[in-house]
């Protein structure tokens, strides 16, 4: 079993938020905070970082954690 690193901005953590806010499946990460640091798009990521993002994508679908626009 693979432990990720959940940091703000991370792969892990991007795609959980993307889930969580219900936006598309589009890896990407930053390389601090997120929105003030580096953007790394899909092009530019390892098979760990993509591997990431779908796994803390996929971990909070499965846990139906989603923004309630209400």
């Amino acid at each position: 079993m693979t432990n990720y690193n959940k940091r703000h901005g991370g792969p892990y953590d991007r795609g959980s938020a993307d889930s969580y806010y219900g936006r598309p499946r589009i890896p990407h990460y930053y390389t601090g905070d997120t929105y003030n640091s580096k953007l790394v798009t899909v092009d530019n990521m390892t098979k760990e970082e993509i591997e990431a993002y779908n796994k803390g994508y996929n971990d909070n679908e499965e846990s139906y954690n989603f923004k309630s626009w209400d």
